[in-house]
């Protein structure tokens, strides 16, 4: 399992090259991948950026929790789960949740409820720099549907 947090922008697609040269890509049939990146309006008001809170420590204990719990539960899978901590920039990425399966249906899967999970219960929080130079936290995630 990986669980990385970044304070500074990364490459997602190189994390998910770099974990592949350590798997057995022969037996891994599928690879399901979401990549989030930060948008520049929220809640009908345009975002110049985000700072993102988080308790070191809790936070990665936490993302490695929802991660075992997804492989409790397909226990073929391999994850890899990175997110951005700190100041972001609109289009620069948020969060990497890339899934190795046997199969598409657990990778799928696997994928999507660590995500939902990640953005539900991680301890993460939120504070929006408004286009007016004001600022405001966020309380409620985007509904994933």
């Amino acid at each position: 399992m990986g669980v990385r947090l970044f304070s500074e922008p990364f490459d997602p697609w190189a994390l998910v090259r770099e974990r592949e040269q350590a798997l057995p890509m022969e037996k891994l049939g599928a690879t399901s991948v979401f990549v989030g990146r930060m948008r520049d309006f929220n809640a009908a008001q345009d975002i110049r950026g985000m700072f993102l809170e988080h308790y070191p420590g809790m936070t990665e204990r936490e993302l490695e929790r929802i991660v075992a719990a997804a492989q409790a539960r397909w226990p073929s899978i391999t994850c890899e789960v990175a997110h951005r901590v700190g100041s972001i920039d609109p289009a620069e990425t948020l969060v990497l949740v890339a899934v190795w399966s046997a199969h598409r249906v657990a990778a799928r899967d696997a994928c999507a409820e660590i995500l939902e999970r990640l953005k539900h219960e991680a301890p993460f929080w939120k504070r929006e720099r408004l286009a007016d130079g004001s600022e405001r936290w966020v309380e409620q995630n985007t509904p994933g549907s």
